[in-house]
């Protein structure tokens, strides 16, 4: 079958790989259909993603049909649409044992530390299967948003809260979404006027362009002057870190997705002082599938304004150049698998 293999950084290449089979009783063979891409699968082109190896076959976000049955799981036929949690679990690890698996200590995400999904066959457990009323397109975003969806949860989000997001691109749009689809007031912030609009659709009810305009104010405004419940963090970098606790509100929640690419220097009183909870969101959990799913199926988020490239997979390695060479011209891209 046909696959597209990172064989060391900033080579990408078409090639044929062996079939798979499934390797035990509870996996089931699928045809993937689509594949989305996000900045781990970036990372891990430029050799900048610590976890990966090469060669290494990326992908992760899944929309696929299963292709053959598997007589002990008989409620997945042959042509079901599904995507799929890439994730793995051990069962043993402090995480696991405290009924948090999406933060396993030794995980294995597709495309990661193990072989992903930008092929056209793909072999995997049941359990990690979900099936929804929703296009091959949409069953392609559920993973990503999930990640956004899951750090809303982490921070509690709620009606009548306030919530900041910072950065609304892939990941940020989804914890737009799910801080508006658990009821709260979301509040966007981008340099990209483009994303903004996006995240209008997405659910947030204002939207601020941070290169225009003093942000503190402009936060006060819409706050009474108090500052927001929660801040979520997506974006990655010392200042936006720094600000998120600058500007959440007394006993606010911080809550940060992805990682700083240095080291931050914080002003620890802040800390102490407004008595802060400071939380980590890493991957997500089963609810965080079934949340998206609902959303998608009830149409709450702008799919074809969020996915701004769709490539045939003979077209991956060079859309992987192009979006290494000028990053901010993408949001979300999406190869479909011949």
């Amino acid at each position: 079958m046909k696959a597209v293999v990172l064989e060391a950084p900033g080579q990408a290449v078409l090639k044929s790989v062996p079939k798979p089979m499934p390797a035990c009783a509870d996996e089931v063979l699928l045809q993937v259909r689509m594949v989305g891409l996000c900045g781990s699968d970036l990372n891990s082109f430029r050799g900048r993603n610590p976890l990966v190896s090469f060669p290494r076959i990326p992908g992760h976000e899944v929309a696929a049909i299963v292709a053959e049955p598997n007589l002990a799981y008989p409620e997945w036929l042959p042509g079901t649409p599904v995507t799929l949690s890439p994730y793995t679990n051990c069962g043993r690890c402090a995480a696991c044992l405290r009924g948090r698996p999406n933060a396993c200590q030794f995980n294995q995400t597709l495309g990661v530390q193990r072989d992903g999904a930008l092929t056209q066959h793909l072999a995997v457990p049941a359990s990690r299967l979900y099936r929804a009323n929703l296009s091959l397109k949409e069953l392609c975003l559920v993973e990503p948003l999930t990640v956004g969806f899951h750090a809303a949860a982490r921070g509690r989000v709620g009606p009548g809260d306030t919530v900041v997001v910072f950065g609304c691109g892939g990941v940020g749009l989804g914890a737009v979404a799910g801080a508006a689809f658990r009821g709260a007031t979301v509040v966007g912030l981008d340099v990209d006027d483009v994303k903004l609009v996006t995240a209008r659709k997405a659910g947030a009810a204002h939207t601020i362009n941070t290169t225009r305009g003093d942000l503190h104010a402009q936060l006060g405004d819409l706050t009474n002057g108090r500052g927001p419940d929660v801040i979520i963090e997506a974006i990655g970098l010392p200042q936006t870190f720094r600000a998120a606790v600058e500007e959440v509100a007394f006993t606010g929640r911080v809550v940060y997705i992805g990682y700083a690419k240095e080291q931050v220097a914080y002003e620890t009183r802040l800390f102490v002082q407004k008595e802060l909870d400071i939380l980590g969101s890493r991957n997500a959990l089963p609810e965080d599938f079934r949340d998206v799913i609902r959303m998608l199926e009830v149409r709450r988020f702008p799919v074809d304004e969020a996915v701004t490239h769709m490539v045939p997979m003979e077209e991956t390695p060079a859309i992987l150049r192009e979006w290494s060479q000028d990053p901010a011209h993408f949001t979300k891209i999406i190869v479909e698998v011949a």
